[in-house]
């Protein structure tokens, strides 16, 4: 199995941390999203992926891309421990939220959006950096509504043992403190992203700790 992953990718984070709480050993291919106009426009990457975007997932010649869709492969065909609950009310639950992540937030913010603000519109940076932690904080505020008094949050986004949603929160929490967005009006939030630091296949996927870190 080999993972194309850039280091600071919030979707090729949750691919890591999932590749991780399933315990599959993996190679890891560096996309540099950056150097030399970006790595992701070489022909050789855009043929695996035409969107040009990380992560893409090569299991055996199956290539896969899309963050979500990926890890709902693995966890279709890896079938422990499981990333969705066992009910169809809770795997819902446990979609919303990291569909409320991975859909509604993270787009707004990805390195494509801002550097459209930059290069096509000339935003400058201070402005980028105000529509970022805008969405961000926003977006997090629903976030922590989904989770705060919910009988079914626990240490994690749901329960006690990392889901699909834990998975899109962590990355989310990263971005938002590289760029210092406001945090204290999430506090479920988090204390969800603290406790999953504390497991060894978050602690592992963190940017600092991949191959390509700079």
């Amino acid at each position: 199995m080999k993972l194309y992953s850039y280091f600071r990718s919030s979707a090729s984070f949750r691919v890591r941390i999932a590749l991780a709480l399933k315990g599959i050993d993996y190679e890891y291919a560096a996309v540099h999203l950056l150097q030399g106009g970006g790595q992701q426009f070489a022909d050789g990457f855009k043929a695996m992926n035409p969107a040009a975007l990380v992560p893409v997932l090569d299991d055996d010649g199956t290539v896969l891309t899309q963050s979500l869709a990926i890890i709902e492969y693995l966890d279709e065909t890896r079938a422990q421990p499981p990333l969705l609950p066992a009910t169809a009310a809770d795997r819902a639950r446990v979609r919303a939220i990291a569909l409320t992540i991975a859909c509604e937030i993270h787009p707004l913010n990805n390195l494509r959006v801002l550097g459209y603000l930059k290069k096509s519109l000339d935003i400058a940076e201070e402005q980028r950096n105000a529509w970022y932690r805008h969405w961000v904080e926003t977006g997090l505020a629903c976030v922590e509504a989904m989770l705060a008094g919910d009988p079914r949050t626990g240490v994690c986004c749901h329960g006690d043992t990392p889901t699909l949603a834990d998975i899109c929160l962590v990355p989310q929490i990263f971005n938002a403190q590289r760029f210092k967005a406001r945090l204290d009006h999430v506090p479920t939030v988090m204390r969800i992203h603290e406790h999953c630091l504390t497991l060894p296949a978050f602690a592992r996927s963190v940017p600092a700790e991949q191959p390509d870190a700079e």
